[in-house]
């Protein structure tokens, strides 16, 4: 039976049960990691761990945990499902809250299932994305954090699935590009790499963060700047990361053909020292 690391305990999945006072599943209020593992070590997790307590922070979603604590969770799911190429989803969530509790309890919930890749066909002849039709609004508190409430980024993410594309653009209010759905973005000019600050905002993504180590590594310019429609449109090249996608290509948005449209150079070599980066950190766990 699979199990599921829920608050302190090892339970098996159909056991596992929140309270329906939860202010996660009432309102939204809480956050989300998705990890990948590999060779039985998930991939950067100390990052993963570092942008949830910031985000916990930041938010005001209040918890006893300690990262050691989570990290050690992590590891004991895996080691209950004999997982070692596994998709892990951790949820932190505001806890339960009722007229008879004095205080709130956060809900911690770890699920791990067995790695499954994209397809790839994507990688080799790139994807289809589309332009969302919503937009980011900078002045909400919740952008540039991975919260659960996810529902708007689900639902851009739904319509490019009805489009046959595999992910979503988004812009800001102020027609800033921004992110993916559930990735970041990166576009290639002239032989650099261009992506959007922060500050525009975006996700600090946890591949966000390795792309951005490997350009200065390798001496690949990478620029971290405001950039428009018509930068996306007249890019060599266009690429998304994730843990899970790692550096995925895109050669069409909606009708526009990318490049040549074909999967550009300078994507296929940071392809390469991406995979290369995760072998390197995720070395055989002893």
């Amino acid at each position: 039976m699979e199990k599921v690391f829920l608050n302190d305990n090892l339970v098996d999945i159909d056991k596992a049960c929140i309270s329906p006072a939860d202010g996660g599943f009432l309102y939204g209020a809480g956050l989300f990691e998705t990890m990948r593992c590999h060779n039985g070590v998930v991939f950067c997790l100390d990052d993963h761990l570092d942008r949830l307590f910031s985000s916990a922070e930041k938010l005001l979603i209040l918890h006893h945990y300690e990262k050691n604590y989570i990290a050690e969770a992590i590891y004991k799911l895996l080691d209950a499902n004999n997982l070692s190429d596994a998709r892990l989803r951790l949820t932190l969530s505001a806890g339960s809250v009722s007229e008879t509790q004095k205080s709130q309890r956060a809900t911690l919930l770890i699920a791990a299932t067995q790695f499954q890749p994209y397809p790839p066909e994507y990688y080799q002849k790139g994807i289809l994305v589309i332009l969302s039709p919503f937009r980011q609004n900078v002045t909400d508190p919740t952008c540039g954090h991975k919260t659960t409430s996810y529902f708007l980024r689900m639902l851009a993410l739904k319509l490019a699935h009805q489009k046959l594309a595999a992910e979503a653009i988004w812009f800001t209010t102020s027609n800033l590009l921004a992110e993916g759905s559930i990735s970041n973005v990166f576009l290639v000019k002239d032989s650099a790499v261009y992506t959007p600050p922060l500050s525009t905002p975006v996700l600090p993504g946890i591949a966000r963060k390795a792309i951005c180590k490997l350009a200065a590594d390798n001496s690949i310019q990478l620029v971290e700047t405001e950039l428009s429609i018509d930068d996306l449109l007249s890019a060599h090249e266009v690429f998304l990361t994730n843990v899970i996608m790692k550096i995925m290509p895109i050669t069409s948005i909606e009708k526009h053909t990318v490049g040549d449209g074909k999967v550009g150079p300078l994507t296929k070599k940071l392809q390469g020292l991406f995979d290369s980066f995760v072998e390197e950190k995720c070395r055989q766990r002893q």
